[in-house]
């Protein structure tokens, strides 16, 4: 399998690139958030690579970031989720977007990719929950500050779900303190 390429980007024609590795020219497809990344053609590229081989044809898909890839290739395990529809997932929202949108179960954000349905997008949410949204969405608890941090996690030993502690979070100004942020979250917890 190839799993990574590192060569002179000759090509951008979105979504597929063509790149020279010492004089092999391989096709690759990139989701846009790895496009508009990519540096000027002529120049050296590295990509974390997928590569999928069907009878008809054999493919190769290419990511700037190892996460991106791991992502990719969650995505394409679902059923009814094929390569060109998990492409248009990350082309259409960010990593963090789509942990987010797991992590709170919200629906509305994913239909709003071309391709993607009421029933895709449900499938998604309940396949991947616990896979994506809770790896990717620990680590943006921590890109929260400490004291956002630790109410989310007081909220989250109070038996709360994560879509609930989240919510709640919201209502909470940043600059609260912690024991003031816990009690202003479990205010809004009550009236919800």
């Amino acid at each position: 399998m190839i799993g990574r390429l590192s060569g002179i980007l000759l090509e951008k024609n979105p979504p597929q690139l063509l790149v020279d590795c010492q004089g092999v020219g391989y096709e690759v497809d990139v989701p846009m958030s790895t496009f508009y990344n990519l540096p000027q053609v002529g120049e050296k590229v590295v990509l974390f690579t997928h590569q999928a081989i069907r009878e008809d044809a054999h493919l190769l898909f290419g990511f700037g970031h190892a996460e991106e890839r791991a992502v990719f290739r969650q995505l394409i395990k679902i059923t009814g989720v094929g390569a060109r529809m998990a492409l248009a997932i990350l082309s259409g929202m960010t990593i963090a977007d789509l942990a987010q949108a797991i992590t709170l179960q919200e629906s509305g954000r994913l239909v709003k990719v071309p391709g993607i349905g009421k029933k895709t997008a449900e499938r998604l949410l309940l396949e991947l929950k616990g896979k994506l949204g809770a790896d990717i969405g620990a680590g943006g608890a921590h890109a929260l500050p400490d004291a956002q941090s630790d109410i989310l996690n007081a909220l989250l030993a109070l038996g709360y779900s994560d879509k609930e502690a989240l919510l709640a979070l919201k209502s909470v100004p940043v600059t609260s303190g912690v024991s003031d942020g816990i009690k202003l979250a479990l205010k809004a917890l009550s009236k919800g």
